[in-house]
């Protein structure tokens, strides 16, 4: 018997019981499907979290002081970070980096909608913006004329504009009071990633010129200070080199912190890794069970078919194409869920794009692995019935009732 008589009669097999191979498919459908769901899913999760990372600065070192030893308050006021040391790493580091910028906290109040709330002012310069990926949303970012000239000018966050003036557009060009002094708003942000809370920023946050800022703090004290490195490959030896520069600018007991979000990237790649093959696991172990239905399913059909194997035998033909028709409605029943499974894989992110502007990738590698599995499941497990009905006695075979 050739391969394609074969062939047919493992379909005409099939279709005789078409709700018993129907429902011996499904169990492909499901697993081939929850293989390329789940990896496409993991690589959604990774590369969204990823971009969140990136977008807060991948190439971001944060500078702070830590601790110093004992001594006056006059000592260490003096080790604090300084706009000096911001300058000193524009300086020295100008080819390895794009900007250097520091910030200055402190807290007023404000009466918005009658109510006294607390306010967070940063104080900050014109390399503010590109070091921490900031958004202006209405009017414009500080300059350095508004650093250098010390101007009253402002910038909301995006959720206080709107709190207090209803709109982006609308609180361009309001007056607000800050510390007894009256500042022009020219202009709202916002963080390009949200950061959850986890950078110095909140919803309610006011930005001025640092220049400003220094009138309302009794101690000059930079915390952070930021550098965004020109290359990543670059990112932890300017790390060790800012660590220096500051430990030289500075007396010796004066220790500071200086880090970047390299070593977060790295650890979300790895997590995002293992969350991968462990769900992928969880996938091949349900198309396993798919396999083991396809082999429980074929011996039953064996053991219905066992005259009309007998005959066969009787009439002359060879082991090998009995085994060869059992495997092949196993491996067509695996293949065909598996088809439908991938199919099915594939819409579901696929319809996914028609309804948000998330944009869902689909793993080739995956459909290829599942397609591949579908495949040696149906042979794996079709192997026992098919070997047991090669190996029947035609003479028993015969008498089968």
């Amino acid at each position: 018997m050739h391969f394609g008589e074969a062939l047919r009669f493992s379909v005409l097999a099939l279709r005789h019981n078409p709700v018993r191979s129907l429902l011996t498919a499904l169990g492909m459908v499901i697993g081939t499907a929850s293989v390329i769901l789940v990896v496409t899913i993991s690589l959604t999760s990774q590369t969204y979290i990823l971009d969140q990372i990136e977008g807060v600065g991948s190439n971001m070192i944060f500078a702070s002081y830590e601790i110093g030893t004992q001594s006056s308050t006059a000592e260490v006021s003096g080790d604090y970070i300084k706009t000096g040391d911001v300058q000193a790493v524009r300086d020295q580091l100008a080819a390895r980096i794009t900007a250097a910028t520091g910030i200055e906290s402190n807290y007023d109040s404000m009466f918005i909608n009658g109510r006294e709330q607390r306010l967070l002012v940063i104080g900050s310069d014109e390399s503010y913006k590109p070091v921490r990926n900031i958004v202006v949303l209405a009017g414009r970012f500080l300059d350095a004329g508004d650093i250098s000239l010390r101007q009253k000018v402002a910038l909301l966050t995006q959720k206080l504009a709107t709190k207090i003036y209803g709109s982006q557009a609308a609180a361009v060009g309001q007056t607000i009071k800050i510390r007894g002094l009256q500042f022009i708003v020219i202009g709202t942000f916002r963080e390009k990633v949200d950061t959850f809370g986890q950078s110095e920023l909140n919803d309610e946050t006011v930005l001025i010129p640092i220049t400003v800022q220094q009138y309302f703090v009794p101690v000059e004290r930079i915390d952070p200070l930021y550098v965004q490195v020109r290359n990543p490959a670059d990112v932890e030896s300017v790390t060790a080199e800012v660590q220096e520069l500051l430990q030289s600018r500075h007396r010796i007991g004066a220790t500071y912190k200086v880090e970047n979000l390299g070593a977060i990237l790295a650890a979300a790649k790895s997590i995002a890794v293992v969350l991968t093959l462990v769900l992928v696991l969880v996938s091949a172990i349900a198309l396993v069970i798919s396999g083991i239905g396809i082999m429980n399913i074929m011996l039953v059909t064996v053991t219905e078919r066992t005259r009309e194997i007998g005959i066969r035998k009787a009439i002359g033909a060879p082991r090998r194409v009995i085994l060869m028709q059992f495997l092949l409605e196993a491996v067509l029943i695996s293949l065909s869920g598996g088809t439908v499974g991938i199919l099915v894989g594939v819409a579901m992110p696929l319809s996914v794009r028609f309804f948000t502007d998330l944009n869902i990738p689909i793993s080739i590698w995956s459909i290829v692995i599942a397609f591949t599995v579908s495949s040696l499941v149906g042979l794996v497990f079709g192997i026992l019935p098919a070997s047991r009905a090669s190996k029947l006695n035609p003479t028993e075979a015969l008498r089968y009732e």
